[in-house]
Protein backbone atom coordinates (compact mmCIF):
# COMPACT_ATOMS: atom_id res chain seq x y z
CA UNK A 1 0.00 0.00 0.00
CA UNK A 2 1.04 3.93 -0.68
CA UNK A 3 0.65 5.71 2.91
CA UNK A 4 0.86 9.45 2.88
CA UNK A 5 2.19 10.37 6.71
CA UNK A 6 0.84 14.17 7.52
CA UNK A 7 1.49 16.60 9.62
CA UNK A 8 -0.68 19.33 9.90
CA UNK A 9 -0.33 23.18 10.20
CA UNK A 10 -2.16 25.62 12.20
CA UNK A 11 -2.91 27.98 9.59
CA UNK A 12 -2.52 32.20 10.00
CA UNK A 13 -1.47 33.75 12.94
CA UNK A 14 -1.90 36.85 14.63
CA UNK A 15 -0.32 39.38 12.06
CA UNK A 16 3.26 38.32 11.37
CA UNK A 17 3.99 36.10 14.91
CA UNK A 18 4.09 32.86 13.11
CA UNK A 19 5.35 29.70 15.50
CA UNK A 20 5.26 27.66 12.22
CA UNK A 21 8.47 29.39 11.15
CA UNK A 22 10.40 27.43 13.38
CA UNK A 23 9.73 23.80 11.78
CA UNK A 24 11.35 21.21 14.14
CA UNK A 25 11.21 17.76 12.26
CA UNK A 26 7.95 15.55 12.89
CA UNK A 27 9.53 12.81 14.87
CA UNK A 28 6.47 11.00 15.37
CA UNK A 29 5.73 10.44 11.96
CA UNK A 30 9.25 8.89 11.06
CA UNK A 31 8.75 6.60 14.24
CA UNK A 32 5.33 5.34 12.68
CA UNK A 33 7.16 4.64 9.25
CA UNK A 34 9.91 2.67 11.36
CA UNK A 35 6.67 0.90 12.36
CA UNK A 36 5.88 0.34 8.99
CA UNK A 37 6.28 -2.83 7.46
CA UNK A 38 8.93 -2.97 4.27
CA UNK A 39 6.44 -3.74 1.72
CA UNK A 40 4.31 -0.62 2.02
CA UNK A 41 5.69 2.62 0.64
CA UNK A 42 5.54 5.41 2.74
CA UNK A 43 5.69 9.39 2.01
CA UNK A 44 5.27 12.42 4.21
CA UNK A 45 4.04 15.50 3.94
CA UNK A 46 4.29 18.44 6.19
CA UNK A 47 1.38 20.90 6.01
CA UNK A 48 3.44 24.01 7.40
CA UNK A 49 6.00 23.71 4.04
CA UNK A 50 3.97 22.10 1.34
CA UNK A 51 0.97 22.53 -0.20
CA UNK A 52 -1.84 19.90 0.95
CA UNK A 53 -4.57 19.63 -1.93
CA UNK A 54 -6.17 16.68 -0.79
CA UNK A 55 -5.45 15.21 -4.26
CA UNK A 56 -2.44 12.94 -3.27
CA UNK A 57 -2.42 9.35 -4.32
CA UNK A 58 -2.65 7.14 -1.11
CA UNK A 59 -4.04 3.73 -0.14
CA UNK A 60 -3.94 5.59 3.37
CA UNK A 61 -3.76 8.75 4.65
CA UNK A 62 -2.36 9.23 8.58
CA UNK A 63 -2.61 12.47 10.44
CA UNK A 64 -0.94 13.28 13.59
CA UNK A 65 -2.88 15.81 15.55
CA UNK A 66 -1.95 18.12 18.57
CA UNK A 67 -4.55 20.70 19.97
CA UNK A 68 -3.62 23.27 18.33
CA UNK A 69 -3.24 21.84 14.41
CA UNK A 70 -6.92 19.86 15.40
CA UNK A 71 -8.42 22.04 12.99
CA UNK A 72 -6.76 21.69 9.90
CA UNK A 73 -5.80 18.25 10.81
CA UNK A 74 -9.51 17.68 10.20
CA UNK A 75 -10.06 19.29 7.12
CA UNK A 76 -7.23 17.91 5.79
CA UNK A 77 -8.78 14.01 6.47
CA UNK A 78 -12.19 15.35 5.07
CA UNK A 79 -10.26 16.33 1.69
CA UNK A 80 -9.20 12.85 1.37
CA UNK A 81 -12.56 10.89 2.63
CA UNK A 82 -14.39 13.31 -0.19
CA UNK A 83 -12.15 11.16 -2.83
CA UNK A 84 -13.08 8.03 -0.90
CA UNK A 85 -9.28 7.81 0.64
CA UNK A 86 -9.34 5.76 3.75
CA UNK A 87 -7.85 8.29 7.01
CA UNK A 88 -6.34 7.55 9.92
CA UNK A 89 -6.06 10.09 13.09
CA UNK A 90 -3.45 10.03 15.56
CA UNK A 91 -1.90 12.01 18.16
CA UNK A 92 -2.32 13.41 21.64
CA UNK A 93 -5.50 15.68 20.65
CA UNK A 94 -7.34 12.09 19.53
CA UNK A 95 -6.33 10.34 22.19
CA UNK A 96 -8.08 13.29 24.20
CA UNK A 97 -11.09 13.59 22.44
CA UNK A 98 -11.38 10.59 20.42
CA UNK A 99 -15.82 11.08 20.33
CA UNK A 100 -14.74 14.40 18.09
CA UNK A 101 -12.55 12.98 15.91
CA UNK A 102 -14.29 10.49 14.92
CA UNK A 103 -16.44 12.22 11.81
CA UNK A 104 -13.36 12.98 10.73
CA UNK A 105 -11.85 9.83 10.01
CA UNK A 106 -12.25 5.86 9.17
CA UNK A 107 -10.00 4.74 11.70
CA UNK A 108 -8.67 6.30 15.26
CA UNK A 109 -5.53 5.54 16.79
CA UNK A 110 -6.19 6.08 20.25
CA UNK A 111 -2.95 5.97 22.58
CA UNK A 112 0.49 4.43 21.66
CA UNK A 113 0.69 3.19 17.96
CA UNK A 114 3.94 0.84 18.54
CA UNK A 115 1.23 -1.70 19.46
CA UNK A 116 -1.41 -1.59 17.15
CA UNK A 117 0.13 0.41 13.76
CA UNK A 118 0.32 -2.90 11.98
CA UNK A 119 -2.64 -4.94 12.86
CA UNK A 120 -4.08 -1.11 11.65
CA UNK A 121 -2.87 -1.71 7.97
CA UNK A 122 -3.19 -5.92 7.89
CA UNK A 123 -6.78 -5.08 8.94
CA UNK A 124 -7.51 -2.29 6.07
CA UNK A 125 -5.70 -4.55 3.69
CA UNK A 126 -8.04 -7.18 4.13
CA UNK A 127 -11.20 -4.90 4.32
CA UNK A 128 -11.64 -5.29 8.13
CA UNK A 129 -10.60 -1.56 9.22
CA UNK A 130 -11.71 -0.83 12.31
CA UNK A 131 -13.21 2.33 13.68
CA UNK A 132 -10.56 2.65 16.57
CA UNK A 133 -7.65 1.01 17.74
CA UNK A 134 -6.46 1.37 21.34
CA UNK A 135 -2.59 1.46 21.91
CA UNK A 136 -1.28 0.36 25.39
CA UNK A 137 1.06 2.84 26.56
CA UNK A 138 4.41 0.92 26.80
CA UNK A 139 7.83 0.84 26.23
CA UNK A 140 8.88 3.49 23.12
CA UNK A 141 9.23 2.42 19.59
CA UNK A 142 9.66 -1.42 20.58
CA UNK A 143 12.82 -2.12 19.01
CA UNK A 144 13.04 0.19 15.81
CA UNK A 145 14.26 3.08 14.52
CA UNK A 146 12.82 6.46 12.61
CA UNK A 147 12.55 6.33 8.84
CA UNK A 148 14.99 9.52 9.15
CA UNK A 149 15.33 9.76 4.98
CA UNK A 150 11.57 11.07 5.22
CA UNK A 151 12.94 14.00 7.42
CA UNK A 152 16.17 14.96 5.15
CA UNK A 153 16.74 17.80 3.17
CA UNK A 154 12.83 19.34 4.37
CA UNK A 155 14.27 22.75 5.64
CA UNK A 156 14.06 21.74 9.19
CA UNK A 157 15.58 22.84 12.03
CA UNK A 158 19.46 22.13 12.26
CA UNK A 159 18.85 19.81 15.52
CA UNK A 160 18.24 15.96 15.66
CA UNK A 161 15.14 15.05 17.70
CA UNK A 162 15.13 11.21 19.69
CA UNK A 163 13.39 9.80 22.44
CA UNK A 164 14.59 8.00 25.28
CA UNK A 165 10.96 8.08 27.35
CA UNK A 166 7.70 8.96 27.25
CA UNK A 167 5.20 10.19 29.67
CA UNK A 168 5.37 12.18 33.17
CA UNK A 169 5.12 11.30 36.70
CA UNK A 170 4.17 14.91 37.62
CA UNK A 171 0.72 15.97 37.36
CA UNK A 172 0.14 19.37 36.83
CA UNK A 173 -3.08 21.14 36.32
CA UNK A 174 -2.70 22.85 32.96
CA UNK A 175 -0.81 19.76 30.87
CA UNK A 176 -2.75 17.11 28.95
CA UNK A 177 0.74 14.94 29.21
CA UNK A 178 -0.64 13.22 32.70
CA UNK A 179 -3.99 12.74 31.12
CA UNK A 180 -3.00 11.10 28.24
CA UNK A 181 -0.12 8.99 29.58
CA UNK A 182 -1.66 8.83 33.63
CA UNK A 183 0.96 9.96 34.77
CA UNK A 184 3.50 6.92 34.02
CA UNK A 185 7.10 7.20 32.79
CA UNK A 186 8.09 4.43 29.95
CA UNK A 187 11.72 4.18 28.88
CA UNK A 188 13.24 3.00 25.99
CA UNK A 189 16.03 0.53 26.34
CA UNK A 190 19.73 2.34 26.46
CA UNK A 191 21.50 0.31 24.19
CA UNK A 192 18.81 0.91 21.63
CA UNK A 193 18.99 4.92 22.29
CA UNK A 194 22.78 4.56 21.64
CA UNK A 195 22.44 2.61 18.75
CA UNK A 196 19.87 4.25 16.55
CA UNK A 197 22.29 7.50 17.70
CA UNK A 198 25.37 5.39 16.00
CA UNK A 199 23.32 4.46 13.18
CA UNK A 200 22.43 7.83 11.89
CA UNK A 201 25.71 9.37 13.13
CA UNK A 202 23.48 11.96 15.02
CA UNK A 203 25.70 14.81 16.74
CA UNK A 204 23.12 17.52 17.84
CA UNK A 205 20.58 16.27 19.63
CA UNK A 206 17.15 17.60 20.87
CA UNK A 207 15.55 14.53 23.24
CA UNK A 208 11.51 15.01 23.09
CA UNK A 209 10.90 13.28 26.30
CA UNK A 210 8.50 15.60 28.60
CA UNK A 211 11.04 15.42 31.20
CA UNK A 212 14.52 13.93 30.45
CA UNK A 213 15.30 14.06 34.92
CA UNK A 214 12.30 12.25 36.11
CA UNK A 215 13.68 9.11 37.11
CA UNK A 216 17.61 10.27 37.98
CA UNK A 217 18.85 6.22 38.22
CA UNK A 218 17.46 5.41 34.53
CA UNK A 219 18.85 8.68 33.55
CA UNK A 220 22.43 8.23 34.82
CA UNK A 221 22.42 4.87 33.11
CA UNK A 222 21.74 6.94 29.60
CA UNK A 223 24.56 9.74 30.21
CA UNK A 224 26.93 7.32 31.22
CA UNK A 225 26.46 5.86 27.16
CA UNK A 226 26.02 8.92 26.10
CA UNK A 227 29.79 10.13 27.09
CA UNK A 228 31.86 8.00 24.55
CA UNK A 229 29.26 9.16 21.92
CA UNK A 230 31.31 13.13 22.04
CA UNK A 231 27.36 14.05 21.17
CA UNK A 232 25.67 17.92 21.67
CA UNK A 233 22.01 17.51 23.39
CA UNK A 234 19.19 19.20 25.12
CA UNK A 235 16.21 18.36 26.48
CA UNK A 236 13.08 19.68 28.85
CA UNK A 237 13.23 19.04 32.61
CA UNK A 238 12.45 20.15 36.10
CA UNK A 239 14.12 22.01 38.33
CA UNK A 240 14.69 19.66 41.08
CA UNK A 241 17.41 18.08 39.05
CA UNK A 242 20.18 20.39 40.43
CA UNK A 243 19.42 18.59 43.50
CA UNK A 244 21.53 15.36 42.41
CA UNK A 245 25.05 16.73 42.00
CA UNK A 246 25.93 13.50 40.13
CA UNK A 247 23.01 13.80 37.80
CA UNK A 248 24.16 17.04 36.81
CA UNK A 249 28.10 15.88 36.01
CA UNK A 250 27.05 13.02 34.26
CA UNK A 251 24.42 15.45 32.02
CA UNK A 252 27.57 17.55 31.55
CA UNK A 253 30.17 14.40 30.78
CA UNK A 254 27.46 13.68 28.54
CA UNK A 255 27.59 16.63 26.11
CA UNK A 256 24.46 18.47 27.62
CA UNK A 257 24.53 21.97 26.34
CA UNK A 258 21.25 23.03 28.31
CA UNK A 259 17.55 22.29 29.14
CA UNK A 260 14.35 23.34 28.78
CA UNK A 261 12.83 24.37 32.33
CA UNK A 262 9.20 25.04 32.76
CA UNK A 263 9.62 27.60 35.61
CA UNK A 264 5.79 28.73 34.29
CA UNK A 265 5.48 31.05 36.92
CA UNK A 266 7.00 33.64 39.69
CA UNK A 267 4.17 33.25 41.70
CA UNK A 268 3.84 30.99 44.52
CA UNK A 269 -0.05 31.05 44.06
CA UNK A 270 -0.05 30.70 40.47
CA UNK A 271 2.29 27.64 40.88
CA UNK A 272 0.09 25.89 42.97
CA UNK A 273 -2.94 26.85 40.64
CA UNK A 274 -0.89 24.62 38.47
CA UNK A 275 0.12 22.06 40.84
CA UNK A 276 3.25 22.78 39.61
CA UNK A 277 5.27 20.43 42.54
CA UNK A 278 8.75 20.57 41.97
CA UNK A 279 8.90 24.87 41.48
CA UNK A 280 7.09 25.14 45.06
CA UNK A 281 10.22 26.68 46.79
CA UNK A 282 10.29 30.54 46.38
CA UNK A 283 11.81 33.01 44.15
CA UNK A 284 15.80 32.60 45.91
CA UNK A 285 15.41 28.72 44.28
CA UNK A 286 14.57 30.15 41.04
CA UNK A 287 17.66 31.76 41.14
CA UNK A 288 19.50 28.98 42.47
CA UNK A 289 18.84 27.00 39.85
CA UNK A 290 19.87 30.00 37.21
CA UNK A 291 23.43 29.88 39.29
CA UNK A 292 23.24 25.89 39.38
CA UNK A 293 22.76 25.61 35.72
CA UNK A 294 25.24 28.19 35.37
CA UNK A 295 27.97 26.69 37.30
CA UNK A 296 27.80 23.60 35.01
CA UNK A 297 27.41 25.60 32.06
CA UNK A 298 24.56 24.85 30.61
CA UNK A 299 22.46 27.01 29.04
CA UNK A 300 18.96 27.42 30.37
CA UNK A 301 15.74 27.87 27.77
CA UNK A 302 13.12 28.80 30.58
CA UNK A 303 9.80 28.56 29.51
CA UNK A 304 6.69 30.51 31.23
CA UNK A 305 3.20 30.89 31.34
CA UNK A 306 0.73 33.98 31.36
CA UNK A 307 -2.82 34.55 31.66
CA UNK A 308 -2.69 32.53 35.16
CA UNK A 309 -5.25 33.71 37.78
CA UNK A 310 -2.56 35.56 39.51
CA UNK A 311 -1.49 37.18 36.54
CA UNK A 312 -1.24 41.29 36.03
CA UNK A 313 0.69 43.15 33.42
CA UNK A 314 3.27 44.28 35.47
CA UNK A 315 3.84 40.43 36.74
CA UNK A 316 4.62 39.85 32.85
CA UNK A 317 6.72 42.55 33.16
CA UNK A 318 8.42 41.87 36.15
CA UNK A 319 8.62 37.73 34.45
CA UNK A 320 10.68 39.25 31.76
CA UNK A 321 13.11 41.35 33.65
CA UNK A 322 13.95 38.39 35.30
CA UNK A 323 14.73 36.14 31.73
CA UNK A 324 17.06 39.18 31.10
CA UNK A 325 19.02 39.64 34.14
CA UNK A 326 19.33 35.66 34.29
CA UNK A 327 21.00 36.06 30.76
CA UNK A 328 18.47 33.07 29.98
CA UNK A 329 19.96 31.68 26.18
CA UNK A 330 15.76 31.65 25.26
CA UNK A 331 12.72 31.87 26.74
CA UNK A 332 9.09 31.44 25.83
CA UNK A 333 6.42 33.57 27.11
CA UNK A 334 3.91 31.12 26.16
CA UNK A 335 -0.06 32.87 26.26
CA UNK A 336 -2.27 29.74 28.99
CA UNK A 337 -3.90 27.59 27.08
CA UNK A 338 -7.01 25.71 28.51
CA UNK A 339 -6.47 22.26 27.23
CA UNK A 340 -8.72 19.86 26.88
CA UNK A 341 -8.95 16.95 29.53
CA UNK A 342 -7.06 19.10 32.27
CA UNK A 343 -8.21 20.16 35.63
CA UNK A 344 -7.78 23.97 34.60
CA UNK A 345 -9.91 23.77 31.34
CA UNK A 346 -12.69 21.98 33.42
CA UNK A 347 -12.72 24.84 35.98
CA UNK A 348 -12.71 27.17 33.22
CA UNK A 349 -15.66 25.46 31.81
CA UNK A 350 -17.51 25.47 35.22
CA UNK A 351 -17.16 29.11 35.56
CA UNK A 352 -18.05 29.91 31.69
CA UNK A 353 -14.90 31.15 30.97
CA UNK A 354 -14.27 29.53 27.96
CA UNK A 355 -13.85 31.74 24.88
CA UNK A 356 -15.01 30.69 21.10
CA UNK A 357 -17.82 28.34 22.27
CA UNK A 358 -15.52 26.34 24.46
CA UNK A 359 -14.28 24.29 21.48
CA UNK A 360 -11.64 26.83 21.12
CA UNK A 361 -9.09 24.61 18.60
CA UNK A 362 -12.01 24.25 16.47
CA UNK A 363 -12.97 27.97 16.04
CA UNK A 364 -12.53 29.47 12.49
CA UNK A 365 -11.69 33.06 14.31
CA UNK A 366 -9.25 31.16 17.00
CA UNK A 367 -5.73 31.99 16.06
CA UNK A 368 -2.72 31.01 18.16
CA UNK A 369 -1.51 33.81 20.82
CA UNK A 370 -4.90 35.17 21.04
CA UNK A 371 -6.51 34.15 24.39
CA UNK A 372 -9.34 31.29 24.28
CA UNK A 373 -10.61 32.23 27.83
CA UNK A 374 -11.16 35.62 30.27
CA UNK A 375 -8.29 35.71 32.66
CA UNK A 376 -9.25 37.56 35.97
CA UNK A 377 -6.92 40.15 35.71
CA UNK A 378 -7.04 41.54 32.33
CA UNK A 379 -9.48 41.45 29.06
CA UNK A 380 -8.70 38.69 26.94
CA UNK A 381 -7.07 41.44 24.01
CA UNK A 382 -5.10 42.65 26.85
CA UNK A 383 -3.33 39.40 27.63
CA UNK A 384 -2.72 38.72 23.85
CA UNK A 385 -1.09 41.94 23.72
CA UNK A 386 1.32 41.35 26.82
CA UNK A 387 2.57 38.14 25.64
CA UNK A 388 3.63 39.50 22.18
CA UNK A 389 5.10 42.09 23.61
CA UNK A 390 7.13 39.96 26.54
CA UNK A 391 8.37 38.09 23.60
CA UNK A 392 9.27 40.88 21.25
CA UNK A 393 11.09 42.69 24.30
CA UNK A 394 13.14 39.29 25.46
CA UNK A 395 14.03 38.96 21.78
CA UNK A 396 14.86 42.65 21.40
CA UNK A 397 18.59 43.42 19.75
CA UNK A 398 19.80 44.63 23.00
CA UNK A 399 18.69 41.80 24.92
CA UNK A 400 19.82 39.46 22.61
CA UNK A 401 23.31 41.39 23.05
CA UNK A 402 22.89 41.55 27.01
CA UNK A 403 22.52 38.09 26.95
CA UNK A 404 25.09 36.97 25.10
CA UNK A 405 27.86 37.85 27.55
CA UNK A 406 27.68 35.07 29.48
CA UNK A 407 30.90 33.06 29.18
CA UNK A 408 29.98 30.68 31.75
CA UNK A 409 26.64 29.89 29.20
CA UNK A 410 26.31 31.43 25.81
CA UNK A 411 29.86 32.43 25.14
CA UNK A 412 31.41 29.16 26.57
CA UNK A 413 32.12 27.26 23.40
CA UNK A 414 31.42 28.00 19.74
CA UNK A 415 29.00 25.70 19.56
CA UNK A 416 26.89 27.53 22.73
CA UNK A 417 27.27 31.04 20.50
CA UNK A 418 26.21 29.26 17.35
CA UNK A 419 23.28 27.80 19.35
CA UNK A 420 22.45 30.82 21.05
CA UNK A 421 22.74 33.62 18.00
CA UNK A 422 20.89 30.87 15.34
CA UNK A 423 17.69 30.27 17.55
CA UNK A 424 17.65 33.67 19.36
CA UNK A 425 17.54 35.01 15.49
CA UNK A 426 15.08 32.77 14.65
CA UNK A 427 12.97 33.79 17.25
CA UNK A 428 12.95 37.58 17.24
CA UNK A 429 12.27 37.23 13.43
CA UNK A 430 8.95 35.24 14.69
CA UNK A 431 8.06 38.22 17.31
CA UNK A 432 8.76 41.35 16.29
Amino acid sequence: MDILLVRPGMGPIIEDYNIDDGRMEPLALAVLAGLTPPQHKVQLLDDRMEDVSGQETADLVAISADTFTARRAYQIADMFRARGVPVCLGGVHISLLPDEAEAHADALLIGDAEQVWEALLDDLENGRLQPRYQGKFSTPQCGTFPVRSLLANRGYLPISQIQYSRGCPFNCAHCSVSRVFGHAHNFRPVEEVVEEIKRFNLKFLLFVDDNINANADRDKELFRALIPLKISWCSQASIDMIEDSELMDLMRRSGCIGQLIGFESMDEDSLRWMNKRPNLKGFAHYKNVVEVMRKYGFQTWASFIVGGDQDTPETVRRTVDFAIQSKFTLAFFHLFSPYPGTAIFDQFEREGRLLFGGKWWLHPDYKYNVAAFTPKNMTPEELSEVVVEANRRFYSMNSIGQRLLDRQTNLKSFISAAFYLRFNWILRTTSV
